[in-house]
């Protein structure tokens, strides 16, 4: 059986998960997001978050590690029991990305990857586009980051 054909829709699958430390908020926004909340302590104390927050496209970024590896891992299991593995073409885009929650020093946020939809390409016979939903939830189970995406994958 394909991996297509093995996809079961609705279905959430945890991907990863990760503490968000003081200083690797703090490093990534220096580099990609330097607003105040996210680089010094105190001024984000005094912000309406209250206190240091990592940056939105910080834990996207953290999403798309763990997509990335969860794909690999998953193309290994398949090898590994003698199953044809995904062949994964190109993303198709995001959409609906919502930071519903800052993402605060010290939070745990796991990672669940749902696959919602999935159809075969008109324009790439052979091919198909999974809808994937990804979400973070912090330790508490308030999800912090969703967000949709379309990707390729080889049918057969």
């Amino acid at each position: 059986m394909s991996a297509w054909d093995d996809i079961a829709l609705g279905v959430a699958t945890e991907t990863g998960r990760h503490t968000f430390s003081a200083d690797e908020i703090k490093d990534f926004a220096r580099q990609f997001d330097p607003q105040r909340f996210h680089v010094d302590e105190d001024a984000a104390a005094a912000s309406h978050f209250g206190g240091l927050c990592a940056s939105g496209w910080h834990s996207a970024c953290i999403a798309m590690r763990f997509i990335v590896e969860t794909m690999a891992r998953e193309t290994a299991e398949r090898r590994a029991a003698g199953l044809p593995p995904p062949q994964f073409g190109p993303a198709a885009g995001i959409r609906d990305v919502k930071w519903e929650k800052p993402v605060y020093a010290g939070d745990t946020v796991t990672y669940t990857r749902t696959i919602t939809a999935k159809r075969p390409l008109k324009s790439r016979p052979g091919w198909g586009m999974l809808t994937v939903l990804t979400q973070g939830r912090n330790q508490h189970g308030e999800t912090v980051i969703r967000f949709e995406s379309a990707a390729m994958m080889k049918m057969a």
